[in-house]
């Protein structure tokens, strides 16, 4: 099934199925998956999703910068930003994604974007301006998320106004303007919605690794591997 058949691809050029870049350096993917969401908790308890999916990101050695359950095209859906290193540990790679899920299967869309040979100058600056003594703070989705990245106060949307350039800065706005846009096929939006009782009983979880294509893989995980280029 082709989940999501229309949305605002203005600056995006096709470079393959599914897969689009811009002139800043940004990939735009759609993915469809067959599978039950491995969403680690129902939408209708945010507080829960998002306490999971912390720790599942962290525990994989990224770190959620933010997520919120929301709609896309008129379906609920659930929206991450995620910060994973770069394969060759120099700088981050900025992911940010809405998932449909409906009873059996999920549509994605992702945006992510990498730092370039300049690195850490967003937070440099921030911690800066704030202090050290509160530029790093607990997770606001759970004070037992450690491991991963860490979280800081330099991710946070307040700043991007200040960094217009920076990949963080690209993702979330470009994610905030294409989501309105997405049209969802008759057939997706007809299926059985996610329901509690579909959800998985354990909150596995996998964080995006930047090493691999962004390209729509043939299975729900996309967000094992993303494409940084």
């Amino acid at each position: 099934m082709t989940a999501i058949t229309g949305m605002d691809l203005t600056g995006f050029t096709e470079r393959e199925a599914g897969v689009w870049t811009d002139e800043r350096g940004l990939v735009l993917s759609v993915h469809f998956f067959d599978l039950v969401p491995d969403l680690p908790a129902p939408l209708d308890r945010p507080e829960l999703l998002r306490h999971a999916l912390a720790r599942s990101v962290a525990a994989a050695g990224a770190g959620l910068i933010e997520a919120a359950c929301g709609e896309v095209g008129s379906l609920p859906a659930v929206r991450q930003l995620v910060k994973v290193r770069r394969p060759d540990g120099h700088g981050q790679v900025f992911i940010g994604s809405w998932t449909v899920p409906r009873a059996v299967c999920s549509a994605v869309v992702k945006v992510q974007a990498g730092e370039g040979p300049m690195t850490g100058l967003r937070e440099a600056l921030v911690l800066d301006q704030v202090g050290p003594e509160r530029y790093f703070t607990p997770h606001p989705y759970g004070p037992d998320i450690t491991g991963g990245l860490p979280h800081h106060v330099a991710d946070a949307e307040e700043w991007d106004a200040r960094f217009p350039d920076h990949p963080l800065t690209h993702v979330r706005t470009t994610l905030a303007r294409i989501a309105p846009t997405v049209v969802l096929h008759d057939g997706f939006t007809s299926l059985p919605p996610f329901a509690p009782d579909t959800a998985p009983d354990s909150a596995p979880g996998t964080a995006p690794d930047a090493s691999a294509p962004a390209g729509p893989p043939a299975r729900r995980r996309w967000f094992r591997r993303g494409r940084s280029d």
